[in-house]
């Protein structure tokens, strides 16, 4: 190949217009004639024929353009006939592609196409959109110091503030508001305010909690969703959320819905109103990071890794603090709470009798099993079989250890006093298991290996598990999810993969490829199969997601429905209807395919390289689940020079391996360079991805 030479020497900057041009695009020959490719002014070629720009050629004398050849031919064709055939190239490639060769008429076709294709209306499955709320204002006298409340024995300032009424009007200032910015995070870049942080439901209502405040929203059945709560804006970012809009048996009156949120060691909680409005309840101190935030009941309970429980009873309204062993896991059954710790024991709590022992100061945490091997129990799951007679339930529990086994330990009703027996065991994961379920139909596992998961249909006799036949193999798959450690804005608890539903229904994981991805992926928990796809509406970036029950409607014969809560980085919300998803079922591909998986990622921005699997944090409750690299990965990509690299990312290798290198080199050196870098918005980074041509949701 020649070395570059003026434009001047090897073609005439004006020819006639019948002249034949010889092309070499990226080693493939055209040939065409120079009116062909300079009917479009200002364009890339008529730039290159006209000797304002330099060329290259080729041995035969072609003109060499380092483009996709593939892509090449058909705007070649449109260039001839001024009609556009794609032949199977996909929409964003081709655009990409004219937007570098500086051809406006076809730009303006193909984002037509775009427009027309993509409904802000969303698919049949989109079933509604919260615009983003208004920005609070900072409270400049927020604290008042009101009274002591124990903390490890220890009294604690408990600070009130005054509560904002809803604000229905203004929607969508949020992210114009940014006069005030939050203060950078000491472990990142700093926070974004505008981003849904976390979401999640119970019942008829829905928190969204952003980062510096949060919101609450209340359906009712003739209005639809309300705006019912807005928190002041806080001094610091919020990263765990708990909701409760019904507690169960409890005559509690307008206490019976709250809302929490906790950063570090703090937790604020607010009691809210059905018909709008809340009060702030307290602020309550952990005295250790807060790793997990929940209600059981009208019971709000923290936990923490380091073993330090914290539980906040609605009717005597006390706060106690107790210290356990490092806890690694819990759930929650009826009114007995679960703990599953890192010296293999798990420990239950009944928080119903809490009041009775307020003034012991004792939580009576009681050691209901030890695990044979004494591993850590990094995930808990249990289920309470139908009641079958005067004495109770069948409990079973199921469990997963560090070294990466499951076990199903069962309690008979008769034979309470004994404790639970072990049942069944499983080995057949070799990394910590981070996620377990027992469900009616199943038993489903999960472990750190790039979110494994084994799945075993159950055999029950009478509604209890039976041994006869036993467990049997049903599914084994990847909910490959290529998350930094620290999540979307530096917070990974809203995008847990779930599995999500009640438990004796049929259950969903939830799917986000890539940290910047607007598309979600919805698969069957039992066997991987894919439900249905959702796109974001709006075209921003999804940060968080849930998935909510919601109670049915009043009317007759009517049922609960299902919904995909998914929060977006503009600050908006949007929901898809699940229910209609699981009804048609039986149309539904599979999972991801290798060549879907690869536009996934196409489109995601490099992620940060995880630590050796052996420097892995003992799972939590909260913990990112979305590792996906390990130590002889990294290991194996790191020692290979880029050719080959490139080699064993296009041929050679595992699949996980050449998705882990495409991430590795970065959009940069996979795509074309653009004339010029695209603008930005305020918030420092743009708040829409690039255009995709959206598909419609599959079944």
């Amino acid at each position: 190949m020649a070395a570059a030479a003026p434009a001047a020497e090897g073609v005439p900057s004006r020819g006639p217009p019948g002249e034949v041009i010889h092309l070499n695009v990226g080693g493939k020959r055209f040939s065409t004639s120079r009116q062909t490719l300079t009917w479009i002014p200002d364009s890339f070629f008529s730039s290159l024929l006209s000797g304002r720009i330099s060329t290259l050629k080729d041995e035969t004398g072609a003109i060499f353009i380092d483009r996709d050849p593939t892509v090449f031919a058909p705007i070649l064709n449109f260039l001839r006939t001024k009609e556009l055939d794609p032949r199977g190239v996909h929409g964003s490639s081709l655009l990409h592609e004219a937007q570098f060769y500086g051809l406006t008429p076809l730009v303006r076709r193909l984002q037509l196409r775009e427009e027309l294709d993509r409904s802000s209306c969303g698919n049949v499955l989109f079933n509604g959109y919260l615009p983003p709320p208004a920005f609070p204002v900072k409270r400049r006298n927020r604290h008042s110091l009101v009274g002591p409340q124990q903390s490890g024995g220890r009294p604690a300032p408990v600070r009130r503030s005054n509560t904002m009424p809803p604000n229905l009007g203004n929607a969508g200032l949020l992210g114009r508001v940014l006069d005030e910015r939050a203060p950078p995070s000491p472990s990142g870049p700093p926070e974004e305010p505008g981003i849904v942080r976390l979401v999640c439901g119970h019942h008829n209502w829905i928190a969204v909690a952003y980062t510096q405040f949060l919101v609450c929203y209340r359906l009712k059945e003739a209005s639809g969703w309300q705006l019912v709560f807005s928190s002041p804006r806080l001094d610091w970012p919020i990263e765990r959320l708990a909701l409760t809009a019904r507690a169960l048996g409890g005559a509690l009156g307008e206490h019976d819905k709250m809302v929490a949120a906790a950063t570090g060691s703090e937790i604020l909680l607010w009691a809210l109103q059905a018909e709008g409005g809340g009060s702030e309840i307290g602020v309550f101190h952990l005295g250790v990071p807060v790793e997990a935030l929940f209600f059981v009941g009208n019971q709000l309970i923290a936990t923490s890794h380091t073993g330090r429980i914290g539980v906040w009873n609605a009717v005597t309204k006390h706060w106690q603090v107790q210290e356990v062993q490092p806890i690694t896991s819990y759930d929650a059954a009826g009114s007995f709470l679960l703990l599953g710790c890192d010296n293999g024991s798990i420990y239950y709590v009944d928080v119903q009798k809490f009041p009775l022992r307020m003034k012991d100061n004792d939580l009576l945490v009681s050691e209901l099993y030890r695990d044979p091997a004494e591993d850590g129990v990094t995930a808990l799951s249990v289920y309470l079989t139908p009641k079958t007679s005067d004495s109770g339930n069948w409990i079973e529990i199921a469990y997963g250890t560090s070294s990466g086994g499951v076990r199903v330990i069962v309690q008979h009703p008769e034979t309470v006093g004994s404790g639970p027996q072990l049942f069944q065991t499983f080995t057949v994961h070799r990394s910590p298991v981070t996620k377990i379920m027992l469900s009616e139909k199943h038993l489903i596992s999960v472990c750190a290996d790039n979110n494994h998961v084994r799945t075993w249909s159950v055999t029950r006799f009478r509604g209890m598990i039976s041994t006869q036949p036993g467990s049997t193999p049903l599914a084994s798959f990847k909910i490959l999810a290529l998350e930094s450690a620290d999540g979307h804005g530096g917070c990974s608890a809203g995008n847990d993969i779930g599995p999500y539903g009640e438990r004796d229904d049929q259950q969903v994981f939830i799917q986000k490829v890539v940290p910047t991805a607007s598309q979600l992926f919805v698969r069957l928990s039992s066997t991987g199969q894919r439900v249905c796809s959702v796109r974001s509406v709006d075209g921003s970036p999804t940060t968080a997601f849930t998935v909510l029950e919601c109670e049915g409607s009043r009317r007759l014969g009517s049922r609960p429905r299902r919904y995909l809560l998914t929060g977006q980085a503009n600050g908006s919300l949007a929901m898809w209807d699940l229910t209609t998803a699981m009804d048609g079922l039986g149309q539904a591909p599979g999972g991801l395919t290798e060549e879907e998986l690869m536009e996934q990622l196409e489109q995601g921005e490099p992620v940060p390289l995880a630590s050796s699997r052996s420097s892995l944090p003992s799972p939590s409750p909260r913990t990112s689940l979305t590792s996906l690299h390990s130590a002889s990965l990294s290991g194996r990509l790191g020692s290979l020079s880029p050719p080959q690299a490139e080699a064993r990312r296009r041929g050679g290798g595992s699949f996980v391996e050449r998705c882990q290198e495409l991430v590795r080199s970065g959009p940069e050196s996979r795509r074309p360079p653009t004339p010029a870098p695209r603008p930005s918005t305020g918030l420092g980074a743009p708040l829409a991805p690039p255009k995709v041509k959206l598909n419609e949701t599959s079944f």
